[in-house]
């Protein structure tokens, strides 16, 4: 029998500056500076030893963006609230509340959020994760010879 490593619940609180869960932290979205986003914070909702994965929430606030990477594990991500574009391999997607992304393993992608509010999503992902990649400055040069990603890619 695994130890819980989560109370049984955690109670949703929708504040002035966001989606939050009782007892959980909101933290910043990464904290190495070494890749780019801006105005975006995550809260991990639910970890526990004995499982794979990871359930994680992330804001992103009106004209913020993600880290521009991928990874060796795939994503799931639900979007619950706002809107904005998400940006999977070499395609962009206009996203909304309930949209479910999927990114597959070595993906690019990026979330952006609209300019009109916050950008509020849910990732699935694999507990124990491997460093993200970001592109290098050849890669981004080919990511944009591509007309859509040249808009989107800032």
């Amino acid at each position: 029998m695994s130890e819980r490593t989560t109370a049984p619940l955690r109670r949703f609180e929708e504040r002035p500056d966001g989606y939050r869960w009782q007892g959980v932290d909101r933290l910043a979205y990464k904290d190495d500076g070494a890749a780019p986003f801006r105005d975006v914070t995550r809260q991990t909702l639910f970890s526990r030893g004995d499982l794979a994965g990871e359930l994680r929430y992330f804001e992103v606030a009106p004209g913020g963006y993600s880290t521009l990477e991928r990874h060796r594990h795939v994503h799931a991500v639900l979007i619950l609230r706002g809107g904005g574009t998400a940006l999977v391999g070499e395609e962009t997607f206009a996203v909304g509340a309930f949209d479910l992304v999927t990114v597959p393993p070595g993906t690019w992608h990026q979330f952006r959020a609209g300019t009109g509010g916050a950008l509020g999503f849910l990732c699935m992902v694999d507990a124990k994760r491997d460093r993200p990649e970001v592109p290098d400055e050849a890669e981004l040069a080919r990511l944009r010879a591509n007309p859509a990603l040249a808009a989107f890619l800032r």
